[in-house]
């Protein structure tokens, strides 16, 4: 039996939120600044096999809004999926872990992170849309330094 002769398989099994946090260490002072916050957005991915064809793919976002010095938010969320991928090719495997399962999950993160922020009374942060198959290429690089 050879994988090539198989049809290929993605398919979703489960996306789920599994991590989300909120912190807001200078409130409720921050609330009677003036300024708009500061925002920055650090954003990773990893993908872990199961088992056999079975695969989880997570997102993680972290944004820091800060008004001068002062931390105003910090949100970090986690948003993962398990997917099923068989019959692909090694070779386009990564790929698939590193741009279609984030392509998938990334939306469901975004609007987790919009929705706690504003929960926590600011006004909610719109993380920008990604190209995941420019950011997997800009992670492939430095390892592909380092050869």
């Amino acid at each position: 039996m050879t994988d090539n002769k198989l049809p290929p398989v993605f398919q979703i099994q489960r996306v789920y939120l599994k991590g989300l946090l909120l912190e807001q260490p200078n409130s409720p002072a921050i609330f009677l600044e003036q300024t708009s916050p500061a925002v920055e957005v650090a954003i990773s991915t990893t993908a872990v096999k199961q088992g056999d064809g079975i695969f989880e793919s997570t997102v993680s976002v972290t944004v820091t809004a800060k008004i001068q010095d002062k931390v105003a938010f910090v949100v970090e969320g986690k948003q993962a999926g398990i997917f099923e991928i068989r019959h692909i090719p090694a070779e386009q495997l990564d790929s698939v872990l590193g741009i279609g399962c984030p392509t998938i999950l990334y939306p469901y993160l975004r609007a987790a992170i919009a929705d706690v922020v504003m929960r926590g009374g600011f006004p909610p942060v719109h993380l920008s849309e990604i190209n995941f198959q420019v950011f997997y290429q800009q992670q492939q690089k430095p390892a592909a330094q380092q050869d």
